[in-house]
């Protein structure tokens, strides 16, 4: 067997999908692991509140980056002891071989401001960006219920404004949030599959 890990960056505007798809990867790529953004939130009590009156939870200090960095370094070191721990059925190859010597591993790292974070930026193999347009995406957000409700005026007034910023502080190559979850599927794993040949 050969050694093997690739990573995959999945970032978004709110509500453009990338869970649904990253869940949908999860289950059908060999010896995946995934890493959520989302659960790397400060506690409410450390979220500054900004001049435009909201709680910055869109921003990057909202997040405690650094641990999210360690937990994706802990793949790195040993996939096959993090997917375990992570309670990821590993392929029968993977099971039996020690991480030195074991096959593909995959990992997929998904969030709203990955590619504005420097120590993460070389970790990726392969980046995507899903964009949804504005109405699109407050209507999604509209629909959805948060532990902590949107205060009226907060998509306007902040998470449309936030996304709109870490936009242009990127390049990626932009996946069309309003395609089918079936045509999002079947492009990402089209790309990670030629990407796994060409590199096999």
């Amino acid at each position: 067997a050969f050694w093997q890990k690739r990573r995959r960056g999945f970032q978004k505007v709110t509500n453009g999908g990338k869970t649904t798809l990253t869940n949908r990867l999860v289950q059908t790529l060999p010896n995946c692991c995934v890493v959520h953004q989302d659960d790397f939130f400060k506690k409410t009590d450390q979220i500054e509140v900004g001049e435009d009156g909201f709680r910055q939870w869109d921003v990057i200090t909202a997040l405690d980056m650094e641990s999210m960095v360690n937990t994706v370094k802990g793949w790195q070191e040993n996939p096959v002891k993090f997917a375990r721990s992570h309670g990821v059925n590993l392929s029968p190859e993977a099971e039996e071989s020690n991480p030195e010597n074991t096959g593909l591993h995959i990992l997929i790292v998904e969030g709203f401001l990955l590619y504005n974070y420097k120590p993460l930026l070389d970790i990726y193999d392969k980046r995507y960006f899903l964009a949804i347009p504005y109405e699109e995406c407050k209507r999604r957000r509209s629909t959805r219920t948060y532990t902590i409700p949107d205060p009226p005026g907060l998509f306007d007034g902040h998470v449309w404004p936030m996304y709109l910023k870490h936009r242009k502080e990127m390049e990626n190559k932009y996946l069309d949030g309003r395609k089918s979850r079936d045509e999002l599927y079947n492009e990402v794993y089209e790309s990670i599959q030629n990407l796994l040949l060409n590199n096999s």
